[in-house]
């Protein structure tokens, strides 16, 4: 079994920055894409920014040049550097990791991290 545990979510001003955290654990051979997605209210889940195993980046046009993933695989640790927010940014952001067990590969979510930007 693999879980996926998020921290550092919160509730920013316009501007601000904030700074989440995913950390996998359990009977992990490999992972090799990490990612971060967001829903907000009344809207589907959309995909925020990915990173490989060799550091290879993904952006929505969205967050390009604000948002920032890195990830330490020593730790199976992935970040999500949030910085200049808008309230436009506000959602409940999921980590997210394609993970190798033993004999598997699988898809695994972190329980949800609630990102609020007031104005």
């Amino acid at each position: 079994q693999v879980q996926l545990v998020e921290s550092g979510g919160g509730l920013v001003q316009a501007g601000g920055s904030l700074r989440l955290s995913c950390a996998a654990s359990g009977s992990i051979f490999s992972i090799n894409v990490m990612g971060w997605y967001r829903q907000a209210p009344g809207k589907q889940r959309e995909l925020v920014t990915t990173i490989t195993t060799g550091g290879d980046t993904n952006y929505a046009d969205s967050v390009k040049g604000r948002f920032t993933i890195s990830r330490d695989n020593a730790k199976n640790t992935v970040y999500l550097q949030m910085s200049s927010l808008k309230p436009e940014d506000t959602a409940v952001y999921y980590c997210h990791a394609g993970v190798r067990t033993s004999g598997t590969y699988m898809n695994y979510w972190g329980q949800g991290a609630q990102v609020t930007v007031s104005s």
